[in-house]
């Protein structure tokens, strides 16, 4: 079982969809007690949209406690885009506190004016933990995935980062810690290599 977020911003529909093509068995929460009450394996928290209802949704139904609770616990865990952002301190994108599980923050790109903002579409992404078990089946530096952000995250500690990408300059695609996992980019937009993404976390979790 795993327990999918829904903060009301989120692209629900397409993750869970992506989960069940995996064999995930899925359950939306939007309360602790519904987490409580269907006790998962895994939690995912996706999002698109703004950081700023994304976090302030967490906060006010109280899953924020939830989450830091879970990946302190080294709970299995995948968090989706804004999902990724939250777990930081501090984001540009509205000078908002995030949930503060991991010190780093989120900023704005600034790049040359001809690589457009949005960074939207298709990108090859670079696994500099090509051992973690959210990389199992695929490539060390030629896979692709989707891609939709204006803000990017800089964790503090290097060691957080477990994917690279390039545009015009290297930023962090996605992190892993322990069974605690994020990705910048959008397994459910990335077609099969996406799907190998979630089978890979759905693997993690029915190993707990």
């Amino acid at each position: 079982m795993i327990a999918v977020i829904d903060t009301g911003i989120c692209n629900l529909r397409s993750v869970t969809k992506a989960l069940e093509a995996v064999g995930a068995s899925i359950h939306v929460v939007r309360t602790p007690g519904e987490i409580a009450d269907c006790a998962p394996s895994g939690l995912v928290l996706p999002g698109v949209g703004a950081l700023r209802d994304c976090v302030a949704a967490l906060r006010t139904s109280g899953l924020d406690a939830t989450v830091r609770g879970w990946i302190a616990a080294d709970r299995p865990f995948l968090g989706v885009c804004l999902g990724m952002q939250a777990l930081f301190e501090h984001s540009e994108e509205g000078n908002i506190t995030g949930l503060g599980i991991f010190p780093g923050r989120v900023v704005r790109f600034r790049r040359p004016r001809e690589l457009k903002i949005p960074h939207m579409g298709w990108n090859t992404i670079r696994f500099v933990q090509p051992q973690s078990r959210l990389a199992t089946g695929l490539g060390r530096d030629t896979e692709a995935f989707y891609f939709v952000h204006s803000f990017y995250c800089v964790p503090a500690d290097p060691a957080l980062v477990l994917a690279e990408c390039d545009y015009g300059g290297p930023f962090c695609a996605a992190i892993a810690r322990g069974r605690c996992f994020a990705t910048q980019f959008h397994p459910e937009k990335s077609q099969a290599k996406g799907l190998q993404i979630y089978g890979n976390f759905a693997a993690v979790a029915a190993a707990t």
